[in-house]
């Protein structure tokens, strides 16, 4: 699915002056008892990869007006020295250092930065469908409301949605307006309140803006956790997801 479809930020804003704002830091943490690939892609500042150990980090300096941004985790990739092969869920194309979206099942960190009054819009996107449980997070300045994604989706998949490793998300099983909105008005479904249900802080269908995004001040810092604390059968979500 394209994000600009899927969020008020990704419509046209007017523009605005970037001169004395900064670069804001985003800190991706892996937390889970299993190596994942961490992937970022801005749709307007290209994107990139790397493989995290349980515990390791990756920073990354993402420019003002960034807008169209995906942060997310692969699970079960190999890769060879040149950066090709594959990964379980999340992959982009085969590729290390990714350049485009990830495959769907994958549980996404989206954002845009200084936009509309110069505000920073996130949330944690699950129309994509569920791999890894996730928290993003501001922290820097006076914000201080972060968004999380604990549930154990993987276990508990409808099974019209299982996907290995992960939750598929209705659209790509079933591609229909009813649960890709391809146009005009389009509701909750009973898939998208299971995913509400269980993170109801989560951005479940296309036009779950409203109780879902999050605003910050721009320049603003960040980080996006897999497998924050809290999350729960973590060493079985990834031995299911090696299993299948």
């Amino acid at each position: 699915m394209k994000l600009e479809s899927l969020s008020p930020f990704f419509f046209p804003f007017v523009a605005l002056c970037f001169t004395m704002a900064t670069a804001a830091t985003f800190t991706i943490r892996n937390n889970c008892s299993y190596t994942v690939w961490a992937a970022a892609v801005a749709a307007s500042a290209g994107g990139g990869g790397k493989r995290l150990e349980s515990g390791a980090t990756w920073n990354l300096n993402v420019k003002p007006g960034t807008r169209g941004s995906r942060i997310w985790a692969r699970t079960n990739c190999q890769f060879d020295e040149a950066g090709r092969g594959r990964c379980k869920t999340g992959d982009c194309g085969g590729r290390l250092k990714c350049k485009a979206y990830g495959k769907p099942p994958n549980t996404l960190a989206e954002f845009a930065l200084n936009q509309y009054k110069n505000l920073d819009f996130f949330h944690i996107s699950l129309v994509d469908g569920f791999n890894v449980p996730m928290e993003f997070s501001p922290t820097s300045g006076l914000c201080k409301k972060g968004i999380q994604c604990t549930a154990d989706i993987v276990r508990q998949c409808p099974k019209e949605l299982k996907a290995p490793g992960g939750c598929n998300n209705p659209c790509t099983v079933f591609k229909t307006q009813q649960y890709c909105c391809y146009y005009g008005k389009c509701d909750p479904t009973d898939f998208s309140k299971f995913f509400k249900a269980r993170c109801p802080n989560a951005y479940t269908y296309p036009r779950d803006d409203p109780s879902s995004t999050v605003t910050c001040p721009g320049g603003t810092n960040y980080k996006v956790v897999f497998c924050p604390i809290g999350s729960p059968h973590l060493e079985m979500v990834a031995s299911m997801s090696q299993e299948e």
